[in-house]
C-alpha cells in the first residue's frame, strides 16, 4: 500500500493487487455494454496510487465526449463500487 501524507491527513491506497483489478473489472465489465454499443470499449492498463488507468478503444478513444465519460460514467461508477479508487486517466 502506497502512504501520501500531503496536508494534515494521509491517505492509504491500495496496491494494484489481483484481487482488486478483478474488481476493477468486474465493474468495468457493468460499464462496457454502453461503451461497445457506441461502437467502443474499454481496457484496464494499470492501478496506481488509488487511479485506474485505461484505454478507450473504437470509436471512444475518438470521441469529443470521451473526456465526459471517462469522468461522469467510468469515474463515478469506479468510485461507487471499488472502494480506495480516487479517480480514473485515459492514456
Amino acid at each position: 500500500m502506497t502512504v501520501d501524507f500531503e496536508g494534515q491527513g494521509f491517505r492509504v491506497y491500495p496496491q494494484a493487487t489481483p484481487e482488486l483489478r478483478g474488481k476493477v473489472e468486474k465493474a468495468l465489465d457493468h460499464i462496457r455494454p454502453a461503451l461497445v454499443a457506441d461502437g467502443g470499449n474499454i481496457e484496464l492498463v494499470d492501478i496506481v496510487d488509488g487511479v485506474v488507468r485505461v484505454r478507450l478503444k473504437g470509436a471512444c478513444g475518438s470521441c469529443p465526449s470521451a473526456a465526459v465519460t471517462l469522468k461522469q460514467g467510468v469515474e463515478r461508477t469506479l468510485k461507487e463500487r471499488v472502494q480506495g479508487i480516487i479517480g480514473v486517466e485515459a492514456l
